[in-house]
């Protein structure tokens, strides 16, 4: 059983730090509500659990998601792109919120007078998702 494990594991492409871009899709509404890395570990234990666990870069440690919040992510598919390095999640949010910030997404931010020909000092980042919950109040 487990070279079978190990197999799957091989065939994709993991970058220097055997890392591998990861992407939360939302099943039902098919919104991208988050990005983050894996390791083998990680994602072993993704597949295997049934739920989102990332690597964290910044604690350089594995990262159950909801493992504070409680706003875990329940996996309903997976899936890899043509090279292999890119994994693809459909995941079913619990509490409706993916991001540290409160919000349904981590992509809340959107670039403002984005048109063509617009000059360059106009454009700006502004957040377009109300944040649902309080940060203060999710990690207590």
């Amino acid at each position: 059983m487990a070279a079978e494990t190990e197999s799957w594991l091989d065939e994709l492409k993991w970058d220097g730090q055997g890392l591998i871009p990861a992407i939360a899709q939302d099943e039902k509404t098919g919104k991208v509500v988050m990005f983050a890395w894996m390791n083998r570990e990680s994602l072993a234990m993704t597949v295997e659990m049934g739920r989102a666990i990332y690597w964290s870069r910044s604690r350089a440690k594995i990262w159950p998601k909801g493992e504070e919040s409680g706003h875990v992510q329940k996996l309903k598919s997976i899936r890899v792109d043509c090279d292999k390095d890119v994994i693809l999640m459909s995941i079913e949010q619990i509490g409706g919120i993916a991001c540290h910030t409160g919000r349904e997404s981590c992509f809340y931010f959107e670039l403002g007078e984005f048109k063509e020909g617009s000059q360059e000092n106009s454009k700006h980042w502004q957040a377009v998702e109300p944040v649902i919950k309080s940060p203060d109040e999710i990690y207590k």
